[in-house]
């Protein structure tokens, strides 16, 4: 899709006014939301609006700009066979990936034992804290899983906005105008044009970030306070390192195999991370990281149909969470799993984190539907109380591992294509990173 705000050749870069680059606007917001939540954590907790307001901006051209995305997407390949090999490339990377996260979390939980010595006596939990996450997650099964691929009509899935169901009518309506060839061309050239309407919008959305940061850490802090940090400090540091490690060693090795250093990388998509550490959901950057990807040389095509399936398929920091906390409640119960128990946590993990889309509070309801799979049953749901107050601020750091995840395998799968502009990458991560610069990308028509 031809992004006018993005799509182009990399222009020499300019410096621009310090207070005008967005993530030194977003860096600021966050301080002062930090400040007033803890200088004065009622009227801080009043602002939650703001993150509210903005998230909401966001959402609400999420499943428009997906939708388009991936139909012009596919229909622009014009082979279904090139599409599915796409498709399936992906669906590879994200499980090995995932799966290999999941491990992780695992080795980490036994290793470091963050919930060893706990103490914490079943009996005495409170499972009313929890009852709203048990109840979704009682919900989710295989079976439930499948159902709710099937929006009750075409324009149902853009209504509800579940991600999951746009990716299904969109791929099957990408199909079918590429089997229709000429004749839905006139279709596809509207939907293209509609996906560029979007995307102005969300530009437009995105300078609101830095207000939606500062409601939202505002409220984070006043609603929790700073020494909740201090409460079960063990297990937020060690999902911390965890998820660290994970970015800087194994996606990290992935990307120098693929051509490039995940600190530039990292360091290229800065303003995106911010507005998700600010907000605590990738989905209020999804259209923007589109784009980046796009001027880092993968091809349309393949950010079109990677980026949006990686959002529900490709949730590293999601699966590091699952594994990591699901043994660290075992440990604070005094529950010894079994080889068969881990494995299940593995498995059904692997399943119930397909729903867990980016959004605030998702990996909640996929740890309540984990912990009520384990044969047994020997971590009560009811156990979730012990992380609750502490998970706002595990959030922020899955929302950002899953981010810096799907970036990574958008230029994987695109090299793996063919389809990577490897000059256009090495260009694009050899810039200078410096405050006050911003990496801008103007169209050639425009620019003329």
């Amino acid at each position: 899709m031809d992004v006018a705000t993005t799509s182009g050749p990399v222009h020499p870069h300019h410096r621009t006014p310090w207070y005008r680059v967005l993530y030194i606007q977003v860096i600021v917001a966050i301080i002062l939301g930090v400040a007033l939540g803890y200088l004065a954590p009622e009227t801080a907790k009043s602002l939650k609006w703001l993150g509210d307001a903005f998230i909401s901006l966001i959402k609400m051209m999420i499943a428009p700009v997906i939708f388009c995305t991936i139909v012009h997407g596919i229909a622009s390949m014009g082979d279904l066979k090139k599409v599915g090999r796409v498709g399936l490339k992906a669906l590879i990377y994200f499980e090995v990936v995932s799966s290999l996260a999941l491990v992780i979390g695992v080795i980490v939980g036994e290793i470091v034992q963050p919930g060893a010595g706990f103490g914490a006596d079943p009996k005495t939990l409170d499972p009313s804290a929890v009852k709203g996450y048990a109840e979704a997650a009682a919900h989710q099964s295989t079976v439930g899983h499948i159902l709710a691929l099937i929006p009750k009509s075409y324009f149902d899935a853009f209504a509800g906005g579940d991600l999951l169901q746009v990716l299904l009518i969109s791929v099957l309506t990408g199909i079918v105008i590429t089997q229709l060839g000429e004749r839905a061309e006139p279709v596809n050239r509207v939907i293209e044009t509609m996906g560029q309407i979007f995307f102005r919008i969300i530009g437009l959305v995105v300078k609101l970030a830095p207000v939606g940061a500062f409601g939202a850490m505002a409220f984070t802090i006043g609603e929790y306070g700073i020494g909740k940090l201090g409460n079960l400090i063990g297990l937020v540091a060690t999902f911390y390192l965890t998820s660290l490690l994970f970015v800087l060693v194994v996606l990290g090795t992935i990307a120098r195999l693929c051509g490039f250093s995940i600190l530039r990388f990292i360091a290229y998509i800065k303003d995106e991370l911010l507005i998700v550490l600010g907000t605590s959901s990738s989905e209020t950057v999804l259209p923007h990281m589109m784009m980046k990807m796009e001027q880092a040389g993968a091809s349309k095509p393949v950010v079109g149909l990677v980026i949006p399936t990686g959002y529900s398929f490709n949730l590293d920091g999601t699966n590091i969470y699952m594994t990591l906390t699901t043994l660290f409640l075992a440990q604070a119960v005094g529950a010894d799993l079994s080889i068969w128990q881990y494995a299940t946590i593995i498995a059904v993990a692997m399943l119930t984190s397909k729903g867990a889309s980016g959004v605030t509070g998702a990996g909640f309801v996929t740890l309540a539907a984990t912990l009520a799979a384990i044969p047994d049953n020997p971590v009560p749901v009811a156990a979730m109380t012990l992380v609750l107050g502490i998970d706002k601020f595990m959030s922020e750091v899955r929302a950002l591992t899953n981010l810096v995840g799907n970036g990574v395998a958008t230029l994987v799968v695109a090299k793996w294509e063919g389809e990577l502009d490897e000059a256009k990458l090495a260009a694009v991560m050899a810039r200078p990173v410096a405050a006050g610069e911003e990496i801008e990308d103007e169209p050639t028509d425009q620019a003329a």
